[in-house]
């Protein structure tokens, strides 16, 4: 078999690494592939950088729309797609040239998986500067209640993305793909981690990932605790365990803060403003 895959490219803001992205997907060994670059309302030259891509290759096709978010865009591109299989790509990350070659086959041979994913490599400004790796592990959901095993760019069945109604729109500031992948794994599919570095994740200061880790860890969290709560309840003890810890080890760190030489250097040079600024309320 040589299942059609649709390769969903969402793009705000990062026209300068899409070229990178696209080459990648250009390098498959894998032919039988379309990618849909969806501009997402984004205010630089993505429309430029694409008019090239769409005339080097038919293959390539191209999706504007207003701003809507992540999971609004991945959602309009797939509506648009022909492929059995969908495989989301970030606009500033990067797959190897043998990445669908590896991973199509087991959707193919396997019935009872939705996902297939892979080991990650992180890096910074270029390839060649590795900084981090991940290998995920695991098969079904409750593999994914607490870490997300799997990342963002995960081969998948369009059918699973129908069954669960497609990516949460409602999820503007991150995770939404952890989400995704918890609620068609709670559907009964199984996924599947090819031990092989076959993705390139950008790393950045500033990044969505970030941000979502930065400032909505909590909140998203617990949207999808709410929203997956039978998985939660089910899985109890060990939710209760995994919460302690996290609230153990943010005490610990606080503690660790508050009795450093820096932190008490820093209150003692604050103290006479703060002196100050309480006469000048009260005045």
């Amino acid at each position: 078999m040589n299942t059609l895959v649709s390769i969903i490219v969402p793009c705000y803001n990062q026209a300068h690494y899409l070229e990178e992205s696209l080459q990648s997907v250009l390098n498959q060994t894998y032919t039988n592939w379309e990618c849909i670059i969806v501009n997402d309302g984004s205010p630089d030259n993505t429309d430029e950088v694409v008019l090239k891509w769409l005339a080097l290759d038919k293959r390539f096709k191209y999706l504007e729309q207003k701003n809507g978010g992540l999971s609004n865009a991945r959602n309009e591109g797939i509506k648009k797609a022909h492929g059995i299989y969908i495989l989301p790509l970030d606009a500033d990350d990067v797959i190897d040239a043998s990445f669908l070659s590896n991973l199509a086959p087991e959707l193919e041979t396997n019935e009872s998986l939705g996902i297939v994913s892979c080991y990650s490599k992180f890096f910074y400004g270029n390839l060649n500067n590795i900084v981090n790796e991940l290998k995920p592990i695991g098969s079904t959901s409750i593999n994914l209640l607490y870490v997300n095993q799997l990342i963002a760019t995960s081969l998948f069945r369009k059918k699973c993305w129908e069954e669960v109604g497609g990516y949460d729109e409602n999820m503007k500031t991150g995770f939404e793909d952890w989400e995704f992948w918890i609620a068609i794994t709670k559907q009964g599919w199984h996924y599947k981690i090819i031990p092989d570095f076959l993705f390139y994740y950008r790393k950045s200061k500033k990044s969505m990932l970030v941000d979502t880790i930065n400032n909505h860890f909590e909140t998203n969290k617990h949207y999808i605790i709410n929203k997956h709560r039978e998985l939660y309840i089910k899985d109890f003890d060990n939710c209760m365990k995994v919460m302690f810890y996290q609230l153990k080890t943010y005490r610990t760190s606080e503690v660790e803060i508050k009795n450093s030489m820096a932190y008490k250097v820093g209150k003692l040079v604050t103290k006479p403003f703060n002196y100050f600024q309480n006469i000048l309320s009260k005045s």
